[in-house]
């Protein structure tokens, strides 16, 4: 049976504070340059992302440390694996404090169920998002793979999937946001990673958008990374993309 996330998903969204929908990706080597860009960003954004990197590198500490010092934390280790595991995996993760976690849709029903589930019983509820396709992939990537079809294909099965289990959040690339939309309604947010100011380089990710792009497309928090943590001033970086959104909010 399908469960609505009882983490608030408006808790750090709204017209009026454009910052909370901007997730900063702290993709470090090691925690000294991630606090020290969690410190430079400050307040201009809502949530840090800590992922596999970060996390593998310097654990657990890094993570209560940035929530306790009053971050949201989307924590990005994407779990797939059979469903006893991801609960306990999200069990974890919640006792340290994180507002968003990531699973892989494609681990299936009984997997998603198992991390709402175990995410409800939290005494924080954090929401889960549910990643489709990575933004790295193309079509014939995902050919390659045995899957059928295009990317935007595999993105709304796999979101269908997800919201059927009660997951609070979709990830996909901005190209997929405005059909799932379309197809599942409202009532969950997508985040969107792959995210990129007009004028940078696009790095690794295949499908990438600007900020303004991405919010008319129907997504509700971006994850970026470099154009932030890579500027000379981090905080002033956040506050374009911050007045990017803003603007697209506005008018959409």
């Amino acid at each position: 049976m399908a469960h609505s996330s009882s983490s608030p998903l408006a808790r750090n969204v709204s017209d009026r504070d454009p910052a909370g929908r901007l997730i900063v990706a702290l993709d470090f080597p090691d925690g000294a340059e991630a606090r020290r860009v969690a410190a430079a960003v400050g307040q201009e954004a809502g949530w840090l992302k800590i992922g596999k990197q970060l996390f593998t590198a310097e654990g657990p500490a890094v993570v209560r440390e940035l929530a306790q010092a009053g971050h949201e934390i989307f924590f990005d280790l994407k779990y797939h694996d059979i469903p006893a595991t991801v609960a306990g995996a999200v069990r974890a993760a919640a006792a340290l404090g994180v507002g968003m976690i990531t699973v892989h849709a494609s681990g299936g029903p009984a997997m998603l169920q198992a991390a709402v589930d175990a995410a409800q019983r939290a005494e924080v509820p954090p929401m889960i998002a549910a990643v489709t396709v990575l933004t790295s992939h193309t079509d014939a990537e995902l050919q390659q793979t045995g899957v059928a079809g295009r990317v935007l294909d595999q993105a709304l099965r796999l979101a269908s999937l997800a919201r059927a289990a009660g997951c609070g959040a979709i990830v996909c690339s901005a190209h997929e946001a405005a059909e799932i939309r379309r197809e599942l309604g409202a009532g969950f947010a997508i985040v969107t990673p792959g995210i990129r100011p007009a004028g940078s380089v696009a790095d690794d990710q295949a499908r990438v958008v600007t900020p303004a792009e991405a919010i008319r497309m129907g997504a509700t928090y971006l994850v970026v990374g470099r154009p932030i943590t890579g500027a000379a001033n981090p905080a002033a970086a956040a506050r374009a993309i911050v007045g990017e959104i803003s603007t697209a909010t506005l008018a959409a």
